[in-house]
Parts: structure tokens; C-alpha cells; sequence
């Protein structure tokens, strides 16, 4: 009789990240996270192709339009009715009909505005768009200037996904070369540190952020204060991170892995970046997944405040800006269409990072799924109803 050779997996000898991923996919609210930010951020880099046109092509005469509903029919195919416009005698307001009589015919991978694809390809194709460049297209309605604001809220993707990344990045650094120092020197680098966060976390962050907002210079350009922008989100993003840093560098430096680098004549930044950080990278990527969201709330405020972004510059925060008057709400409530994309994606990062969470943290995950648990469900729970049954005769 031959014994069998036990395989990799029956062996438990799994890799980190084989087994991060195995947990992860039992989440099923971080899988739908994940099916839904993936697709938002290729949408997002990509956004000159998936807009219909540029975010600055405007059409005067249709303000305010309201969003058009796609027809298909075998004259005409994939179509959109235009409107007929007519002021009201009272309110003095542009009302808009569909009228069946103008067709503007919609293709896939079109001709349209010219551009440069990730600022490096000439092109000109769009994936939908009217077949002849210029005609009215609005699936989502226009703006007060008759703008797109479907490809207004697509290029205003690519701006407030992609500060928040880069924010997230900077604390990051920030929050790393801090929060190690503190927590490896001790004594009263730590005290003094810890003060600092202290202090940082003590004052209400909207004022501070509105505050340095304002003392940006008015004449710097839309890229200039984007990068300003990301730097004051992450001069204050970096705190949670340093604090949460720190305590795992004093539970770690004792530890004996450490104790013996260190006696075997290791250097102190080939402790800290060869043994100590890769022994909790997991759940640094958990922490920078949930800081992502407060990041892109955070340029989101500021931007509708008008302290953040400005135009020319396009954001979910900016085009927000325009939804602040409760009348033109009323009349275009399309205008809040950038507000629902920050909710889903805000509420998709978290399931997301929660997963992360759990997947870089097993036994916490394990024991938080025991606390959801039904008490019934729970073995002790069986033992005690068993007991009590058989105490009661039952």
C-alpha cells in the first residue's frame, strides 16, 4: 500500500495571499464592491472614449434639458427624440417636449470631439454618440450652460477617483515614517509625536480644511490646485494611519523575530522595512482602502463649498456646485446625478475595505462573524437550549 504525497493545499502550506483572496471571496458585500469599482475606475480612465462628447462642449440653446430616453426601431435604429422648447408666460422658465418628429440617430463607436487618449493616442471615436457630430444628445439632461452632464460626470471621475488615490498615497508616506518612528524609538519621540496627532485630531477638520482652502492662491490653474488640494487632504489624512502604525511597532519591537535581527547586527531601517512592516502590510492595504472614501468626501465638500476645484476643472464636487440652489434642484433634479455616484462609490469602498479587513485579519473576521451569529446557531448557544430543555422536561 502507497501513501499518497499530500498536496499544497492539503498540506496548508498556502501562500498569504492565496489565503487573503480565499477569504476575501466569502464576503459577498466586497465582491460587490469590487464589481462595482472595478468597472468605475476602467470607465474613469478611459473617460475621453466612454463620453459622449467633450466636457466642455456646450450647447446654448438647450439648457437645462432633460435627460432622453433611448428608442430603437428598424427605420431608424438606436434613436433619441428631440425637444420642442416654449417659455412659460409666469415663471419665464424654458419647457422642453419630446417631439417625435426630430429623430437624432445614436451609433456606437462614433465620431465625435477629438482628443487624446490618456493624453498619448489622437482619437476621435466615442463608444456612443450622435452619428452626426453635433446634434442634441443628453442621457442624463444638461447643465445650466447645456452641457453633457453625462460626460461631465464621467471626466469628473477620473478627477475625485483619482485624488483620493493619490491623497491616500501621501498620508500614506506621511503616516508610515511617523508613525514607525514613534513607535520604534519610543520614550519621548513618542510622547512628543503623539502630541502632535493629538493636536491634528483635536481640531474639526472641515473648518481646517476650509481654512487652508482659502489661503490658496485664486490665480493658480485647475492642475496646480489639484495637486494643492491633495496635498491638504493628506496633511491631515495621515493621522489615523501614524496611530494605528505606532501601537503595532511597540507590540512588534519586543517580539523575538525582532530581538533576534537585531542582536544578529541588522540595521535599524532593515528591521523596520524587511521585518517589522511586511509582518502587518495586510492590514495597512485594509486601512488604506477605507481612507480612500474620506478623501474623495473630503474634495467632494470642499469642491461644492467652491473651496476646492474650480472651473474649469471638472469633479463630482464641482458639478455639485451647480445642484446648491433648491429652485433649480426642483425644476433639474438630473443635476444630482454626481451626488448619487459619490454615495455608491463611497458605499462600495467601504464593503470593499471591510472585506480587505477581513480577509487581512482571519481571526478578528472569525470572531466578528461569531458576534453576527444568532445565539441558537452558536454551539454554546445549542448547549445551553439542550440544557435547559432537558432541565425543563422538554
Amino acid at each position: 500500500m502507497f501513501l499518497r504525497r499530500p498536496t499544497t493545499k492539503e498540506a496548508g502550506t498556502l501562500p498569504q495571499w492565496r489565503l487573503m483572496w480565499r477569504q476575501f471571496r466569502r464576503h459577498r458585500l466586497a465582491m460587490a464592491g469590487a464589481a462595482i469599482l472595478i468597472p468605475v475606475y476602467f470607465v474613469a480612465i478611459f473617460a475621453e472614449f466612454f463620453a459622449p462628447m467633450s466636457s466642455s462642449t456646450a450647447n446654448t440653446s438647450m439648457t437645462y434639458a432633460p435627460p432622453q430616453v433611448l428608442h430603437f426601431s428598424g427605420e431608424h435604429g438606436l434613436h433619441v427624440y428631440g425637444y420642442t422648447t416654449e417659455r412659460d408666460p409666469n415663471t419665464y422658465e424654458q419647457r422642453y417636449t419630446e417631439d417625435p418628429s426630430q429623430v437624432t440617430e445614436v451609433g456606437l463607436f462614433v465620431h465625435g470631439d477629438e482628443y487624446k487618449l490618456l493624453g498619448l493616442i489622437p482619437s476621435d471615436i466615442h463608444l456612443i454618440g450622435p452619428v452626426q457630430k453635433g446634434e442634441p444628445f443628453f442621457l442624463l439632461g444638461s447643465d445650466q450652460n447645456g452641457r453633457d452632464l453625462l460626460s461631465r460626470l464621467i471626466h469628473g471621475a477620473r478627477v475625485s477617483l483619482s485624488i483620493g488615490l493619490v491623497g491616500v498615497a501621501a498620508s500614506f508616506l506621511l503616516g508610515m515614517l511617523i508613525g514607525g518612528i514613534s513607535g520604534y524609538f519610543g520614550g519621548g519621540v513618542d510622547n512628543v509625536v503623539q502630541r502632535v496627532i493629538e493636536f491634528l485630531m483635536a481640531i474639526p477638520t472641515l473648518p481646517l480644511w476650509m481654512a487652508l482652502s482659502a489661503a490658496l492662491p485664486t490665480d493658480w490653474g485647475p492642475l496646480t490646485r489639484y495637486f494643492a488640494i491633495t496635498v491638504l487632504l493628506s496633511l491631515i489624512g495621515w493621522t489615523g494611519l501614524a496611530r494605528d502604525v505606532r501601537g503595532r511597532f511597540l507590540s512588534l519591537r519586543e517580539e523575538d523575530f525582532v530581538t533576534a535581527a537585531r542582536l544578529d547586527g541588522v540595521g535599524r531601517l532593515s528591521i523596520i522595512f524587511r521585518h517589522m512592516i511586511p509582518s502587518f502590510a495586510s492590514h495597512i492595504i485594509a486601512s488604506l482602502s477605507l481612507a480612500i472614501p474620506a478623501m474623495i468626501l473630503g474634495e467632494t465638500s470642499l469642491s461644492f463649498l467652491g473651496l476646492g476645484l474650480q472651473a474649469p476643472a471638472v469633479s463630482w464636487g464641482v458639478l455639485l456646485e451647480g445642484a446648491q440652489n433648491v429652485r433649480v434642484v426642483a425644476n433639474a433634479p438630473w443635476l444630482l446625478a454626481p451626488g448619487v455616484a459619490v454615495v455608491v462609490v463611497v458605499v462600495a469602498m467601504n464593503f470593499f475595505g471591510d472585506g480587505l479587513r477581513d480577509a487581512a485579519d482571519p481571526y478578528g473576521a472569525a470572531s466578528r462573524a461569531r458576534r453576527r451569529k444568532p445565539f441558537w446557531r452558536n454551539r454554546a448557544g445549542r448547549q445551553a437550549s439542550a440544557t435547559i430543555n432537558t432541565a425543563t422536561g422538554r
